[in-house]
């Protein structure tokens, strides 16, 4: 008989699973199609459903879907990294969406994806494919290309390894072709990506750093692939990204400081 530890940690497994099973794509589920996701039982996926439901981690509709439910956003939003970032990066943000009036992006490296933690458009900016909490892969997106050219070596690898999906006829799909690109945004430190992801757009991207000069981030514009001329846009997005990069870097020192200074409150006076 499994101890409770591997009981516990089985329930888990199930009941992140499920939750998994939700995508950008199928936002709403049925039970059926929640049993396929996972590979359990009708029966077990009902039980964990309804048990979700009560605690506000799901939430059932009308004609039996099942949602995720606003308890799961409010846990989410507690998460401190992305918070940190969004809140240093938002006013600059602004700041270029004000000066382009175009779509504005910030993502993170999240395994082999992008994901995307804020975003500042309006009606004049071009649609695109990312949403605030969505994922895109790192090869045929800006933002991507930018968090995997500053990955490890052992990340690089895996993707160029996995094999590249073509979203357009403009995806760079060719393993050595995607790793020239990847050595050029490290020497240039921009990424462009011109309808590699959706036809009709194009990307610029930079990358943000903390206090030790690691890549945390990646900041993009998206707009119009006709922009013949985007080196205003990159010029404004580069100081954007250094801007973040020199706030974010001197609060994390003046936490660092604080943090000694409650440290050093603690410790028994000498004399």
């Amino acid at each position: 008989m499994a101890d409770n530890t591997e009981l516990n940690k089985s329930v888990s497994r199930r009941v992140f699973a499920l939750l998994n099973a939700f995508t950008l794509r199928q936002p709403a589920l049925r039970l059926v199609q929640l049993s396929q996701a996972t590979g359990l039982p009708v029966s077990t996926v009902h039980r964990m459903a309804a048990e979700l439901v009560e605690i506000g981690a799901l939430e059932r509709e009308s004609d039996g879907r099942y949602r995720i439910g606003l308890r799961l956003w409010e846990l989410g939003s507690l998460c401190s990294r992305p918070n940190t970032l969004r809140e240093v990066a938002l006013p600059y943000m602004h700041d270029l969406y004000e000066a382009t009036s175009e779509n504005v992006q910030l993502a993170v490296l999240d395994g082999a994806e992008a994901l995307y933690i804020e975003r500042v458009w309006g009606n004049r900016s071009v649609p695109v494919a990312s949403r605030v909490g969505g994922r895109l892969p790192l090869y045929a997106t800006g933002v991507g290309k930018v968090l995997l050219g500053y990955a490890p070596p052992t990340l690089q690898e895996t993707v160029l390894r996995a094999g590249l999906h073509r979203y357009t006829s403009h995806t760079v799909v060719m393993p050595g072709a995607l790793a020239r690109t990847l050595r050029d945004v490290r020497a240039s430190g921009i990424a462009r990506c011109i309808e590699e992801m959706t036809l009709g757009t194009m990307s610029v991207a930079t990358p943000i750093f903390d206090k030790n000069r690691q890549v945390v981030a990646a900041l993009s514009i998206v707009m119009h692939s006709r922009v013949r001329s985007p080196e205003a846009t990159e010029a404004a997005l580069r100081v954007a990204a250094s801007s973040i990069s020199r706030q974010l870097a001197k609060n994390q020192y003046q936490a660092g400081d604080d943090a000694e200074m409650s440290l050093a409150e603690k410790l028994p006076r000498r004399g």
